[in-house]
């Protein structure tokens, strides 16, 4: 399995690391961001965190020879304070988070992340949690399978797509992803069959994002995580999906503006100050021969701020 880690050197750039620092990798995944922070460190340490117990497992085995410095975790970004609180940890010099499914997701057609693999629904990252997405084909009304499909997918056909859904598991329950695959090409339109795109590419991100409350996640991430940096830590963030993206943006200027006190207000009342510098004005994209070398990387976007 070939792991090529999305805008390496950006986030590495971007981490500004220190050899003596205490960082974060909250999606380890197969380990090759995880691995370069590591390579760059003398007395300091990495603490390499991941839903999904087989990244983790994958990812301690390939970076044994930094064993020394590493502190594996299986565990829920989402709750990145008491993972720090756990490994005695206070502050840190830097968070990277690489957002959405890994590589090793989707390539291991059985854990049911890709439409191009025949498995039982399922696009659980950590398999301890109950929901499924064959739970959610099978079980969730029609409006909130409408909704999970035209929100989180974006999909135009997301009305059709849930309708048809619902019709055909009253028959017989949605059990695969080839099932699924094509109950979704048969409600949409004959035209939009031909497009170059999947026509389960967005459905499939849809469940996937609410399978795991993926935004859910990122949101309380970001809300504890840049008070967990020293000043000039850096706190990374790519991400894959517009609304991800959009609540990174939201969250960074928030933190820069401090003050949330009406415009007309003479004096600031609030008492908040500003606890982040935006390091990226504009969200960084991958290179086209990045994009050539690794698709996967196409709608990535890393942005990076300061704590002050």
């Amino acid at each position: 399995m070939r792991h090529i880690p999305v805008m390496l050197c950006e986030c590495i750039e971007g981490l500004d690391i220190k050899p003596g620092g205490t960082y974060v990798d909250g999606c380890v995944g197969l380990g090759g961001h995880a691995r370069e922070i590591v390579r760059r460190l003398d007395t300091g340490s990495l603490i390499a965190i991941d839903r999904d117990a087989e990244a983790i497992k994958r990812a301690s085995e390939s970076l044994s020879e930094y064993s020394g410095k590493i502190t594996f975790i299986h565990g829920n970004f989402a709750d990145i304070s008491g993972i720090l609180d756990s490994c005695e940890t206070d502050l840190v010099d830097g968070m990277l988070f690489d957002l959405g499914v890994s590589s090793m997701q989707l390539d291991t057609g059985e854990r049911g992340f890709s439409y191009n693999s025949e498995a039982v629904l399922d696009m659980r990252m950590d398999k301890r949690e109950a929901l499924t997405a064959f739970d959610a084909v099978n079980n969730w009304p029609e409006e909130k399978l409408r909704k999970t499909f035209f929100e989180f997918g974006e999909e135009r056909y997301a009305v059709l797509i849930a309708r048809a859904i619902v019709r055909k598991r009253i028959a017989a329950p949605i059990n695969t992803t080839f099932d699924l695959n094509e109950v979704i090409s048969s409600a949409m339109p004959a035209a939009s069959r031909r497009e170059k795109q999947h026509p389960s590419k967005r459905c499939y991100q849809a469940l996937r994002l609410a399978v795991n409350d993926e935004l859910g996640s990122l949101g309380k991430m970001l809300d504890s995580a840049p008070d967990r940096l020293k000043t000039g830590g850096r706190l990374c963030v790519i991400s894959y999906h517009s609304l991800e993206d959009r609540l990174c943006k939201r969250v960074f200027t928030a933190r820069a503006k401090g003050c949330i006190c009406p415009k007309d207000l003479p004096v600031c009342a609030c008492g908040i100050s500003p606890s982040l510098e935006i390091i990226t004005r504009k969200a960084i994209i991958p290179t086209e021969a990045e994009v050539e070398r690794n698709p996967r990387a196409r709608s990535g976007k890393l942005r990076i701020a300061q704590r002050i």
